[in-house]
């Protein structure tokens, strides 16, 4: 038996002594990593919650196995927050569909959510009306003609079922009820309400695609509200995406058992601690970024520039070359050459290797 088929669904029950102690310390730890990040700067603050959003929106999708390019992700949150960074990039639309519901999620955490509101953010994952090479259903609830919604996995002939949700028939009355309950004051702790909220969305999956995404989408929204700040300074789906065969299967093993959630709930509040563990990384980082730019603030720098700049900040994987530099930048070998001579002129890089063909280049001690 699922959980939606009980008879008292959705009427969820969980023992609260059990969560006290961890609740407490989950909501100790967002307070001070809060107030840490309300003493700083603006301009950190700003960046710290770019690489947040950017953080969420690619891990998300890397939970269902989707790849996004991290620096149209980053651009494209950049460009709808009015935000000036260095090394824009274009986006294409299936980066901008899913920014736009994250956004849309945390900058509008205040407002109702509605059936159309969902039917939008739905939509704006999936702008072709396809996912991967299959049409479905866009901007409104499954209708079922393609019979049961299942999660599956295994190869064709040896399916595994891990999951089915309630009928297509029942989704009006099942997303009215998620949905009052959503938006309805009452005195449930917010974090608690952010964990119910993902399991419960998800178990009715109203969507043909998307609900995973949109289940945590929904989340965060909530855990905006909990902080009371479109602000984000964690990421819980980059915690998931670490933990992610625990978190499927938690979620397979709760959908299969009673209305008791407990175990979820542990889980859920055990899973946002532990994404609390990055933030003073994450901050570390920010921080050298706005030091680096500070400090060359008065050098005349290109586009190219800044952009393979702040490759090298972010970790450049492998060593930076022309080629390489060409290749990402998309100019020609004799342009990347003079762009990195130039800021070997400015004293930013320096060169690193045998030479020739195995010349790379690196920061300056000044500025690594």
């Amino acid at each position: 038996m699922y959980i939606h088929e009980h008879k008292d669904w959705p009427k969820f029950t969980w023992n609260s002594e059990k969560l006290a102690g961890l609740l407490a310390e989950v909501r100790h730890r967002q307070g001070k990593m809060l107030g840490m990040m309300e003493a700083l700067g603006f301009s950190i603050r700003a960046e710290a919650a770019l690489d947040n959003l950017t953080l969420e929106v690619v891990k998300s999708s890397e939970i269902e196995g989707e790849t996004l390019d991290v620096d149209q992700v980053r651009s494209s949150i950049a460009c709808r927050l009015g935000m000036e960074i260095s090394g824009l990039v274009p986006s294409d639309r299936n980066v901008d569909g899913v920014v736009e519901m994250m956004l849309d999620a945390t900058q509008a955490y205040g407002q109702p959510l509605t059936e159309k509101r969902l039917y939008g953010w739905q939509a704006a994952l999936f702008p072709t009306g396809r996912s991967g090479l299959h049409k479905i259903t866009v901007g409104a609830w499954r209708t079922g003609k393609n019979g049961p919604m299942q999660v599956v996995s295994g190869a064709m002939g040896r399916e595994k079922v891990h999951f089915e949700a309630p009928e297509a028939s029942k989704l009006s009355k099942e997303m009215a009820d998620f949905l009052d309950w959503f938006n309805t004051e009452s005195n449930l702790d917010p974090v608690l309400k952010s964990a119910i909220a993902h399991l419960w969305f998800v178990t009715i999956h109203p969507f043909e695609d998307g609900n995973g995404r949109i289940a945590r989408a929904i989340a965060d929204m909530q855990l905006t509200r909990a902080d009371k700040t479109p602000q984000r300074f964690y990421s819980m789906s980059a915690q998931i995406r670490i933990e992610r065969n625990d978190y499927y299967n938690m979620l397979e093993k709760i959908q299969k058992s009673s209305l008791d959630i407990t175990e979820w709930l542990e889980w859920f509040l055990s899973c946002l601690g532990r994404s609390f563990d990055n933030v003073e990384s994450a901050l570390q980082h920010v921080n050298r970024k706005t030091d680096f730019w500070d400090a060359v603030g008065d050098a005349e720098i290109n586009n190219r520039q800044r952009l393979l700049l702040n490759k090298l900040l972010d970790g450049f994987d492998g060593k930076l070359n022309t080629s390489k530099w060409a290749k990402i930048a998309k100019c020609s070998t004799d342009t990347a050459l003079r762009d990195i001579q130039d800021l070997m002129n400015k004293g930013i890089l320096v060169k690193e290797g045998a030479g020739g063909r195995s010349t790379s280049y690196v920061f300056n001690k000044a500025f690594g």
